[in-house]
Formats: structure tokens, sequence, C-alpha cells
């Protein structure tokens, strides 16, 4: 690009989990497979029906407001945003224009411009014959929150780590699922082209892309448009001003229609809704429901728990699995009530392979997981203590997935303890030499693999209960 720079900013809708729609009764069930099913004559748009704000939809977006670092005003307003689509039944979206619930913020070295509260519209199901439409109206009326950022983003990259940051903070907060496959998260990018005059950029025109339903997909098209605009300006052409979706077949932006301003939505105040008063809204509680936000459970885990990047990020990005790990080192407890360092590294290690793995094949979620955290810590501190053997934890493990109970009573019950007594084993390994006289000769005539070979026929005649480390040491002894 010559002397070409991006000038990026993001519009990000969130829908916002509430038991009913933003203006209305209607059930909010984004699951709900059957068209039609949770609607009223307020979310459909029928004459002389009256709305009513939800008070849980308004105190979300407080909540990522002050989660953002941004401003709450005293009053607050809807507002009337006037355009005909067959997926907006009143051919008017209530929606907020010149006073948000929130102002300002910041997210990952993104400036946040507004945060504001409208309602979702319906969803268009197109025939495959291409000759008609159908509407489904359980989206519409559902709370939809509007994330605004400043035009300060210069790559695709960044688009990318600011979406999943935002993705983490909603579901941390617990205001909305995120989910982009379900469309309850969508993003559109608005992308102009500047080029720098002696040390100066001169702005180019703004372009918006919508239907973006992923990441990757707005990475891609930020990719794509770039590289387009590019194309354009070195023709020696001006770049239009519209909106263009992305074709995920085509791997493109395709143009959709002219770019909107302000003054085509005809904006007005909503007359059947009252202003909001803020003041009124207990702030202070709000923020005391508040969690620890991703960003600084990062810098306290890698702290407190001296985990790596790494390790850090695959915790922190499921807050579930996160409070599992830390209410599980919290019966991890030496003596000078600091947590080990092995130990903790052990838990986490089974934590995210072991039971991460067994969970993902059983598909069961945290909620349901019959392993508790105190299950966990009592495994660790069994294996750390020579009590039961890796390949018996992991026995022991898959156990209590089934059945849940106390590891202790399972490892009795099941005879998992391991094999520490020098005399038992011993005996077995007089057993494994005598029945594997070749690679007894193989480890004597220095193949140093043929001694893991023999410890392995050591553990399996001991159905997996032996002591490893104390058998290779037994073995050696007993061959040097």
């Amino acid at each position: 690009m010559k002397n070409y720079k991006p000038t990026i900013g993001l519009e990000t809708h969130a829908e916002l989990k509430t038991e009913t729609k933003m203006f209305c009764d209607s059930k909010n069930d984004p699951d709900e497979v059957v068209p039609n099913t949770n609607v009223c004559p307020i979310c459909l748009g029928h004459p002389g029906t009256l709305p009513t704000i939800n008070k849980k939809a308004v105190e979300a977006v407080l909540k990522v407001g002050m989660a953002l670092g941004g401003d709450i005003p005293a009053h607050s307003k809807f507002d009337r945003k006037n355009y005909f689509y067959p997926d907006l039944p009143k051919a008017y979206q209530i929606s907020q224009y010149d006073l948000p619930l929130v102002f300002g913020g910041m997210l990952n070295g993104v400036r946040i411009t507004r945060v504001h509260l409208e309602e979702d519209t319906g969803r268009l199901l197109h025939a495959s014959d291409g000759k008609h439409s159908l509407v489904d109206f359980n989206r519409a009326g559902v709370p939809l929150m509007e994330l605004v950022t400043e035009p300060n983003i210069a790559s695709a990259e960044e688009i990318v780590k600011f979406g999943k940051e935002l993705q983490l903070m909603l579901r941390y907060l617990g205001v909305s699922d995120a989910d982009m496959e379900k469309g309850q998260m969508r993003v559109e990018v608005n992308i102009s082209l500047g080029k720098m005059l002696n040390d100066e950029l001169k702005m180019g025109t703004k372009v918006e892309i919508k239907n973006i339903n992923s990441f990757k997909a707005a990475h891609d098209a930020t990719i794509y448009e770039i590289q387009r605009q590019t194309e354009v300006l070195e023709r020696g052409e001006k770049v239009i001003q519209e909106t263009r979706g992305w074709d995920e077949n085509r791997k493109k932006t395709v143009s959709q229609r002219s770019k909107e301003e302000a003054h085509d939505y005809r904006y007005f105040s909503e007359p059947d809704l009252p202003p909001i008063d803020l003041t009124k809204i207990d702030l202070t509680k709000l923020q005391h429901e508040i969690p620890e936000m991703p960003k600084a459970k990062r810098v306290r885990f890698k702290t407190q728990y001296g985990l790596s990047d790494d390790q850090t990020e695959l915790l922190v990005g499921n807050r579930a699995i996160a409070e599992f790990f830390e209410e599980a080192c919290s019966e991890l407890r030496s003596e000078d009530n600091k947590n080990i360092p092995e130990e903790t590294f052990l838990l986490y290690n089974y934590l995210t392979s072991d039971i991460a793995g067994m969970m993902a094949k059983e598909k069961i979620s945290f909620t349901g997981l019959k392993i508790t955290p105190k299950n966990l810590a009592d495994v660790v501190e069994l294996i750390s203590h020579n009590k039961v053997s890796s390949r018996g934890a992991k026995d022991l493990l898959a156990k209590m997935l089934d059945e849940g109970g106390d590891p202790h009573e399972i490892m009795k019950n099941e005879r998992m303890e391991q094999v520490s007594d020098e005399e038992t084993l011993k005996k077995v390994i007089q057993k494994i030499i005598t029945d594997n006289p070749q690679p007894v000769g193989d480890f004597k005539a220095g193949k140093g693999k043929a001694l893991k070979f023999l410890v392995g026929q050591a553990m399996k005649e001991l159905k997996g209960a032996g002591n490893p480390q104390l058998l290779e040491k037994l073995l050696k002894e007993e061959l040097i």
C-alpha cells in the first residue's frame, strides 16, 4: 500500500441474556426453533400497543459501561430510528441516538465512543427456490446492546483481538453468551483508507461491511476491503461511501446499498417511553456485582500461581474452568498456607487435559460435572504423595466422572492404591527378568530403551498400580 493507512472503527451488537424481550413480556429464548412462537402484539408491532422498558437490560448495559471505565450520564432516553425492512414490523426501531446509556471507555487500547440499547429485528428465512422469503419474529424485540468504537483500530489482527476480548468480557459479566454462530454477537467494520501527505493523514471515504458472523470473517473481510480500496485509489478512482456485505463463499465484499447518514433515519425521541433517570439506579450495587475482569485475572493468575501466558490464557478464556481451578487450588495448601507449585501445575495439567478431554467427549459442562474442585485437589495430593500412580489417577478420574464420590474411598474399593513396597516390587521384578531375557540382555549391552520396556512390563503385571520411579530404580540395581 503506497502511503495508504487504514482507519478502522467497529460497531458491535450483542443480544442480552434477559428472561423477556426489551419492551414486552415475550420470552427471550435464542434456542427456540419453532418460528413465531415467542411473540406478542407489542413485538409484532400491532397498532395501539405500548412498550415498557426492561430494567434488567438497562442494568446489563450499565455493567458493561462500568467494566469498560465509561461514563454513566444522569439521564438517557430512547429514540425512533425510522426505516422500512421486512423484518422490522413497526417500520421503525426503538434505539438510542444522542443520549445513550454509556459514553466513552476503553478495551484493549481501543477507545469506546458509546454503548447504547435497542431492540433487535426479526429474521428473514429465504427459500431455496429463491422465489420467496419468510419472516420469523422470535428475535424481534430482543434486547440488543450496541457498542461503537472510535476509529483507532489499524489492522485486521487488532479487530480480532478486540472482538474476542469484548466477547470474553460479556461472558464474564453474564450479560450475553455472545455466540457469533448463533447470531448473538455481530460485528460491523467501518474502513476508510487515508493517504499520508507530508506526514499528515488525509482521511479517506468510509465503507461499512455487514454480514460478518465470525472473527475469521471479520479478519478476512478487512484484509480484502483494504486491498480493494487500495486498488481503486491506485487506478485514480474514488472510493464510494456505501454499505457492503461479506460473501463468505466468494471471500469478497459485495456492494449492498449507499451508506445512510443519521438524518436518513429521521431520529426523534420515542414518544411512548419516558426518559430514563439513571440517578435512581443503584450503580454501587451494580458495581459490586461486576466480577474480576479477564485483564485483571490474567495478571493475578501469572503472579499468584506462576502460570505461563499460554496456561493463563487457556484458563481465563473460560470463566467456569478458571473458577474451578482456583477453588481446587484453594484446597492445595502446605503448612505455611501457600500453594505448592508442583501440585498446582499437576492440578492444572489434569484439569485442562484429562478432565477437559473427558468432559468434551461426554459433552458434560462444569455445572453437570460430578468431580468437585476438592475431589481434584485430593487426587493431586494422592499423586504427589505416591499413593496413586499417574495411570491410576486417570482411571480414578474416569470413575469419578461417571459416578462422583470421594477419591480416597474409590481408590481403596477399586484397589487402585500405588504399590511402593520394595519387597512386593522386587518379587515382580524377578518375574519380569526371568520372562524377558532378550530385553535384559539388550539393557546389559547398553541399550537404555530396554529398561523402559521392562518397567512397562512390571507396570502391566501390577495392573498400573506400581510406582514407576521405584520400579526403575530397583530394576537398575538388580541388573547392573
